[in-house]
């Protein structure tokens, strides 16, 4: 396994980490915790979590794996929860508010058990709550010894930056990571929101690394999908899933890059897509979600993996999204060429 600085802090992480949307739901107990000690044995340390995963069942589960590790297991991990949605039916139980944020905090620390939140993420944007109002009230949480590290999830370049420029202007604990979706089929946050992690030192935790299975090469043109789970046959889900990528071209010149490093390497293709991500320039770490401990085998097995040159730029090719109307591409996008007249 290798380690990273968890962006522009010095809190070193696992360059894989574990997911764990799926426990108390599609992975009970005693299979999460099998997937943590194998975690662990292989040298992982960032897990990840969220209070609404399983209904706050998922940190709970965690919390209870922690309670049966001795002292270095727990010195090692780095346990990362998120909060933001509903965890209750009242009006103030969501949001990034002061009042909603400190009481998750303290819920999520009850749970996992433990004193202190290594890195304690904000699940997405806010519109309702001031970002001055949020950044203090986890400002405050910091300086407490709640948690360690905050983090961003799932907010657009803007919103990047905003909580940047209002937490320098207050003197504020800043942001070091954000949790964007990012893989071989989603590489949308290229053009403006991993640049804006880059200029600020905010490291990536891509989530749904091998986008919702099709990177493993789940799907299939000649093939109606299942939508199979440890609960039990959705075909409705594996259609929606299906729908939404299955009719465009690039999905497919994809996946075909995909197999082809894979089959010359002897390897599965998740491995191939964990390895190219996992090299993207700002990601500190590359958050796995496995169902079943043979996927987590399978994955860990793209800790040592590097890919060529070739292999790189054949992806690249493969997956480029194409930004080729303005700004990001075409006539008039490139500023530094442009002739500055009149002084406009």
């Amino acid at each position: 396994m290798r380690y990273r600085p968890m962006g522009a802090s010095g809190c070193a992480v696992s360059a894989l980490a574990l997911g764990t949307m799926t426990f108390g739901s599609e992975t009970d107990e005693p299979g999460s915790h099998a997937q943590l000690d194998r975690f662990v044995e292989a040298g992982g340390t960032l897990i990840d979590t969220a209070d609404v995963y399983s209904n706050t069942e998922s940190e709970s589960i965690i919390g209870r794996w922690l309670a049966k590790q001795p002292a270095e297991v727990r010195d090692q991990v780095v346990i990362a929860t998120k909060g933001r949605f509903p965890t209750g039916k009242g009006p103030n139980d969501v949001g990034l508010s002061r009042r909603h944020l400190t009481r998750a905090i303290d819920a999520s620390l009850r749970r996992l058990g433990t004193e202190c939140i290594d890195l304690y993420q904000v699940h997405s944007y806010d519109p309702w709550t001031p970002v001055d109002e949020t950044l203090r009230a986890l400002d405050d949480a910091v300086r407490k010894g709640k948690i360690l590290y905050l983090g961003l999830s799932n907010f657009t370049g803007w919103q990047v930056q905003k909580t940047v420029d209002v937490a320098i202007a207050n003197n504020l604990n800043r942001p070091v990571t954000l949790q964007p979706q990012y893989n071989l089929l989603a590489r949308e946050i290229e053009w403006e929101i991993v640049p804006a992690c880059r200029a600020e030192g905010l490291g990536l935790l891509p989530w749904s690394p091998l986008g919702g299975g099709w990177l493993t090469g789940k799907y299939h043109r000649d093939q109606v999908p299942s939508g199979a789970t440890r609960l039990g046959e959705d075909p409705g889900r594996g259609m929606e899933a299906y729908g939404r990528r299955g009719t465009k071209q690039r999905t497919w010149d994809v996946l075909e890059a995909v197999q082809a490093v894979a089959s010359a390497r002897g390897c599965s293709m998740a491995q191939v897509a964990l390895a190219w991500l996992r090299d993207r320039p700002a990601v500190s770490s590359v958050i796995l979600g496995c169902r079943a401990l043979e996927q987590l085998d399978d994955n860990l097995g793209a800790a040592e993996m590097d890919l060529t040159d070739q292999e790189i730029g054949a992806l690249d090719q493969a997956s480029d999204p194409g930004a080729a109307d303005y700004p990001y591409g075409g006539p008039g996008s490139d500023q530094r060429s442009r002739k500055i007249e009149g002084g406009r």
